[in-house]
């Protein structure tokens, strides 16, 4: 289930980073960089076939990282909440 892969990704946030107490303002920018992520394999996604001597993976190379930022971002965002509701 994707819950399960999004608190395992929670649990590896903990494990590298610790327990986190921010600002609404450290996590806004937090959160970015993690979206500026999806956007960026996005973006490899989207030009992998005009630019292929830039961007050389197979398709479900990059359909797979996007969907490993995604599940980072909605961990983030799970701490988020976390750290509002404490």
């Amino acid at each position: 289930m994707i819950i399960n892969e999004i608190l395992s990704e929670r649990k590896r946030q903990i494990e590298k980073f610790g327990k986190q107490n921010r600002t609404l303002i450290e996590w806004a920018v937090i959160l970015g960089e993690e979206v500026g992520e999806v956007n960026r394999a996005a973006l490899e996604f989207h030009f992998r076939n005009e630019y292929p001597n830039i961007y050389t993976k197979d398709k479900s190379e990059y359909l797979a990282n996007f969907r490993k930022e995604l599940i980072q971002v909605a961990a983030v965002c799970l701490e988020i909440i976390e750290d509002i509701d404490k």
